[in-house]
């Protein structure tokens, strides 16, 4: 990810929010000058955070959206914000057809960071396929959109002027997180589909069309095991990767974030399965709270994978994001910890595997 460097660290994107980012982001005067001035200062400090770990590759924590997927509502009109009446967290269901807003919401962050910091920038998206299953709902969306793969196919063209517009910032990496697509990992899940073969292939079909062209940047898809729901007690889908080879390899991206850090993500001989174009963002840092991973063990992992993956290809990063839903309870400090001890585990593996450069 980092050019020519072994090993490059980096977060899958979110970062635990404070307290009063939280009631920044919940603010009713989104376009006041006070609130802009006091969010800029909160993302140069989780940058600061960030540098100061070490990192390579950075983001903005995602602290400037109201969820990582509810941040399709800045890019276009037809959704309507609530409150899930089954837990009270947040909401936004499509209730109509979907019309470009002003675009560039992603972009703008990434242009802010390009400002404070000289590391190189990831910014994600919510793919298609994740959008379709978490805002339409069979009683208030199917006005608008019959169907909820119609719904996906019209979130494409949005989400892709958003890459466009992120290349044209210079962005390092441009991220699409999918936990929908590795959904089909799980057995239980497979039950529910028809054919739950073809709904992986159209998952992955949405993504394809999303960065299809689009040159100039690194495109990657993070295949999110709902490591982050276990942050909040939720169930996780166990299952390994093996039953959505097919579409992984179909992927047109040049990078894959996995987990392997979590009970029942897989076996890394997965690796032999997947098409070697690929660079793997190897999950080696546990996300849950309460546990901090020691340096031993995240080279442990890291090493697992080198017996399959080439070293040129690998990128370290935790198994999530920090910060899953706005319901996460994380301690920052915790993860500027495990943030750390990614960074050592690296430094000692280029030491051993390298000079830490390659040609």
């Amino acid at each position: 990810m980092s050019e020519n460097l072994l090993f490059p660290t980096s977060v899958v994107g979110s970062i635990p929010r404070p307290a009063y980012v939280l009631d920044l982001i919940g603010r009713d005067d989104s376009a006041s000058d006070e609130r802009g001035r006091l969010m800029d200062a909160a993302v140069r400090s989780v940058v600061a955070m960030q540098e100061c770990a070490g990192l390579d590759v950075v983001t903005d924590g995602e602290w400037r959206r109201k969820s990582y997927i509810g941040v399709i509502a800045e890019l276009a009109h037809g959704f309507e914000l609530s409150r899930n009446p089954a837990d009270g967290r947040p909401w936004t269901i499509v209730v109509d057809r979907l019309v470009p807003k002003q675009p560039g919401f992603i972009a703008r962050e990434v242009a802010f960071l390009k400002t404070i910091t000289d590391r190189q920038i990831k910014a994600t998206l919510p793919a298609p396929g994740l959008l379709g299953e978490r805002m339409w709902d069979a009683d208030r969306s199917s006005k608008a959109y019959p169907t909820r793969d119609a719904f996906v196919r019209d979130c494409v063209p949005v989400l892709r002027r958003e890459v466009e517009l992120l290349r044209g910032q210079g962005v390092a990496i441009v991220q699409i997180d999918d936990p929908h697509l590795c959904l089909f990992v799980d057995p239980e899940v497979r039950r529910r589909y028809d054919d739950p073969d073809a709904a992986a292939h159209f998952a992955v079909d949405m993504v394809n069309e999303t960065v299809e062209g689009i040159e100039g940047v690194r495109t990657a898809v993070h295949l999110c095991r709902r490591a982050g729901a276990r942050c909040r007690g939720e169930a996780d889908h166990r299952g390994g990767y093996e039953a959505i080879i097919e579409q992984l390899n179909r992927l047109a991206v040049d990078h894959l974030t996995m987990e392997f850090a979590s009970p029942g993500a897989g076996d890394v001989n997965i690796f032999d399965m997947l098409d070697e174009r690929f660079e793997i963002g190897l999950g080696c840092v546990a996300c849950q709270p309460g546990v901090v991973d020691s340096v031993d063990d995240i080279v442990a992992r890291v090493e697992l994978a080198l017996r399959h993956v080439a070293p040129e290809r690998i990128t370290l990063n935790p198994d999530c994001g920090f910060a899953p839903g706005s319901a996460a309870v994380v301690n920052i400090d915790e993860v500027y910890a495990k943030l750390k001890n990614e960074v050592v585990a690296a430094r000692r593996l280029r030491e051993k595997y390298g000079s830490g450069y390659f040609s």
